[in-house]
């Protein structure tokens, strides 16, 4: 059985941008407001307005790489023992200092979820991002965290 030939064929739909043709949106703030960070953008900020305020009062941090990452890892490992009753949650690692290596700096590394858990506003954030960086910037330094930066613990 043939099919007829002449039967009209559905001109194809054009595609839009859009479903009600306005265009694509353009961004809820512009790009300098405090709103278009993420919260992984705004931690970054947190830890690297912290290290150059050390770097500037410890030159020798120049060479230091300071670093985020999301959890400690691994992070099955912290998981086990914080079920297990072995760690607690206050006993999870919110930075870690990394000593130097073959053709590596020294690398101090703060957690960014175990830190945005404890702490509830973006001052106490700070605070505490503040506080874990001079902690093992004083551990790199073997110096007390309060010869480092006598703000430490200020609440």
């Amino acid at each position: 059985m043939d099919t007829p030939t002449d039967a009209p064929t559905p001109a194809p739909r054009q595609r839009r941008r859009d479903r009600h043709g306005r265009g694509m949106r353009g961004p809820i703030a512009p790009p300098q407001v405090p709103l278009s960070l993420s919260r992984a953008d705004a931690f970054d900020d947190l830890v690297r307005d912290a290290a150059d305020r050390l770097e500037r009062r410890w030159p020798q941090l120049a060479d230091v790489e300071f670093a985020v990452q999301e959890v400690p890892w691994p992070l099955d490992a912290v998981a086990e023992a914080a079920q297990s009753g072995e760690i607690s949650d206050d006993s999870v690692p919110l930075g870690k200092l990394v000593n130097a290596r073959k053709g590596s700096p020294n690398r101090i590394v703060v957690y960014r979820r175990p830190v945005e858990i404890r702490a509830k506003s973006r001052e106490e954030r700070a605070l505490l991002v503040h506080d874990v960086v001079v902690e093992q910037v004083a551990e790199l330094l073997g110096l007390s965290p309060e010869n480092v930066d006598p703000r430490y613990g200020e609440d």
